[in-house]
């Protein structure tokens, strides 16, 4: 196990200016999601129950994309209004309107799935729900909240809403969107699930965030906290050996760390389900001084 804090090793020189964000293909990236799920349930004995489960949440969701209606697009006035006030264009109010469908479509399609217990009395309840639980359930999917003791009925809800959020920006002008700040989407003011260091989107070594909600993709510097903006004090942590590939980034400014995943030395890597499986660099971190800054509905509770 390496714990030792020192600077990142592959950033030397920058990277040529790159695109801001690259918005989702819905039905690529969950089919994509559940293939490398599947693929690490193969190759961990402790988190393979669990990863096939997700792998199985990620076919639906890539089954209710198809089957969704696209959104209609964003009127030109209020992307020029978001544009001019640095505001993501999405607003996450807009889809308390089309989650509900979308949620009771995916609980429909993962009523076949083989999960544990405890998923499948969480699936019943929801189903179930009175109105205004589910109005609950789905009010803190939408602000990133999910509370300990109700992670699994929200697990579901968040799935839905990622499928939702993930239309939606799919829809949008790409050119027109802007940095908001540091740790915020650029399309719909999520948080990061992680980062990403990647050769494919046009300039070698450049580093993305990943929006757990809307799976947008947007640049952010290197050596350079997501969770408050400090380029002071950023070291690196990791479970594996010194070229790992996936680590925590620290920061001492503020006290948080989040995933940074080194696309460029597996093109594999897949931000969601490698969060997941990456489950032991979590446990590690919990015996620092640093608290988890990402986000991910599906790592909720552990």
């Amino acid at each position: 196990m390496s714990a030792s804090l020192k600077p990142d090793p592959s950033m030397i020189g920058g990277v040529a200016k790159v695109p801001l964000a690259r918005l989702p293909d819905p039905q690529a990236l969950f089919d994509t999601r559940a293939a490398r799920f599947d693929f690490l349930a193969g190759h961990s004995a402790n988190l393979a129950p669990y990863l096939r489960f997700l792998a199985a949440i990620c076919r639906a969701q890539a089954e209710l994309a198809r089957a969704l209606s696209s959104p209609a697009p964003l009127a030109a006035e209020r992307i020029e209004q978001a544009r001019a006030a640095r505001m993501p264009p999405l607003d996450r109010n807009d889809w308390r309107d089309t989650l509900p469908e979308a949620m009771d479509r995916l609980l429909e399609k993962l009523q076949a799935v083989e999960m544990p217990q405890p998923a499948r009395l969480a699936l019943d309840a929801l189903r179930a729900a009175e109105p205004s639980d589910r109005e609950w359930v789905m009010g803190n999917v939408l602000t990133d909240t999910i509370p300990a003791d109700s992670v699994a009925p929200h697990l579901f809800a968040a799935a839905a809403l990622q499928v939702v959020a993930c239309l939606s920006a799919a829809a949008l002008p790409v050119d027109k969107l802007v940095p908001i700040r540091p740790g915020i989407c650029p399309a719909c003011g999520g948080r990061p699930i992680a980062s990403l260091v990647t050769e494919n989107i046009g300039a070698e070594g450049a580093r993305y965030c990943a929006c757990a909600t809307c799976q947008t993709l947007w640049n952010e510097v290197r050596v350079k906290c997501t969770c408050c903006g400090s380029t002071k004090g950023i070291t690196y942590r990791s479970v594996e050996v010194e070229d790992a590939t996936i680590k925590a980034e620290c920061c001492r400014e503020c006290g948080k760390w989040i995933k940074i995943l080194y696309q460029s030395k597996n093109p594999t890597l897949e931000v969601v389900a490698d969060d997941v499986a990456s489950l032991g660099l979590d446990l590690m971190m919990r015996d620092t001084e640093w608290q988890r800054g990402g986000f991910n509905p599906f790592l909720t509770g552990y």
